[in-house]
């Protein structure tokens, strides 16, 4: 099984560092021109950097906009007008309890998580099913079907994630565009080790420890006890991207571990 993805341009939004980085980098390898997005020039330099050093032959573009705003989407769009793949990563999370969290921090989650890949879904799914393909991937995470009780707000945005995911794969059936979701759990990314930072430095752990500790504690159900590393997430988006995917569409795709205890989904 080869996935290629040779002459396909794909946007990656919040690409410059953890899952992101690492679906920017698994589509590079795929054959695919993958355009690296992030909010600081030097982040986005960085990024390119290091997809480079281990892919010298990687196509790569890079676009410095904020995608949580309206200007800074259109940005984006002026700059790569069309797209084969999209891969709406962007997204923030904290563990803040409910009632410490204002309305202006539910409203930046949801401007964050949920409308940037909405404005760019809306933009470029036009063209993809002009040309009769394409593939459209929202990152949600295990939270959006477990809602912790230590991230409320956070859960809402990443359910909100599933529902514009399969409610849009139904609006383009028979396109020959397909639109998923990815469910990650707990992932060793540089996000994760700053919220456990404080942890790790009260129990002498180092941040991989740390980060196992936490998903045997705070996601017990986890089956592999440990935290994903960002290359297992970004299998799952490397697939789904390719044409090899062409039946999975309107889905719901777990890469948490087993941290969802169900039969389904």
């Amino acid at each position: 099984m080869k996935l290629d993805l040779t002459d396909k341009i794909a946007v990656v939004s919040g690409s410059t560092s953890g899952i992101g980085l690492g679906i920017a980098d698994g589509l590079a390898q795929a054959g695919a021109t993958v355009v690296v997005v992030g909010r600081q020039e030097t982040s986005v330099a960085t990024a390119i950097a290091s997809i480079k050093a281990k892919n010298p032959a990687a196509l790569l573009r890079g676009v410095v906009a904020d995608l949580t705003t309206e200007q800074g989407v259109a940005a984006l769009i002026a700059a790569v007008p069309v797209a084969d793949v999209l891969v709406n990563n962007l997204g923030i999370f904290n563990d803040k309890d409910f009632f410490t969290v204002p309305d202006d921090e539910w409203m930046h989650f949801y401007n964050v998580n949920v409308l940037s890949g909405v404005r760019l879904a809306r933009h470029y799914a036009t063209a993809m099913a002009e040309q009769g393909w394409g593939r459209i991937i929202f990152v949600s995470s295990e939270s959006g079907v477990a809602i912790p009780g230590d991230m409320i707000n956070y859960g809402v945005t990443k359910a909100a994630n599933l529902a514009v995911s399969h409610g849009l794969a139904k609006r383009l059936a028979g396109t020959g565009v397909t639109v998923n979701a990815i469910l990650p759990g707990p992932t060793f990314t540089d996000g994760l080790k700053t919220m456990l930072a404080e942890a790790a430095e009260k129990s002498g752990r180092n941040a991989r420890e740390q980060a196992d500790e936490f998903v045997r504690s705070a996601r017990p159900s986890s089956i592999i006890q440990r935290a994903a590393d960002v290359e297992e997430v970004a299998n799952l988006a490397v697939y789904l991207a390719s044409p090899l995917s062409s039946a999975t569409t309107g889905a719901a795709l777990r890469v948490d571990g087993g941290v969802v205890d169900t039969l389904a989904m």
